[in-house]
């Protein structure tokens, strides 16, 4: 997305990062150009506004439920490989979807 006019930080930089500000999960710098580039630019003001919207929206109707802690777990465990740029489950490399590992057979007592 592009409004069609010179920003020192460019749209679609912007609106990258955009859930990252509405998180307040950016320095003061980086929440300092997208503040900025907010008051130049309507049409990526009005994107914000929209997620922000939307944000407000989903807390308001899910803010209650609690995610199970397992999952919680996975979630968190999932993001460290990310992080760590290790290949995720179900992620593409080479075409082809990362398969979990298969966990060998062990035979119980008395069977």
């Amino acid at each position: 997305m592009s409004c069609g006019n010179h920003h020192d930080t460019a749209c679609g930089e912007v609106l990258d990062h955009l859930y990252e500000y509405l998180d307040n999960e950016m320095g003061e710098g980086d929440c300092a150009k997208l503040k900025q580039h907010f008051d130049e630019c309507s049409p990526c003001l009005a994107q914000y506004g929209l997620e922000q919207a939307i944000k407000a929206l989903v807390k308001r109707s899910c803010g209650c439920d609690t995610a199970p802690s397992d999952l919680r777990g996975k979630v968190l465990a999932r993001i460290d490989r990310i992080r760590a740029g290790l290949p995720v489950e179900g992620d593409l490399v080479g075409g082809d979807a990362v398969q979990p590992a298969v966990q060998p057979a062990v035979a119980e007592p008395g069977r």
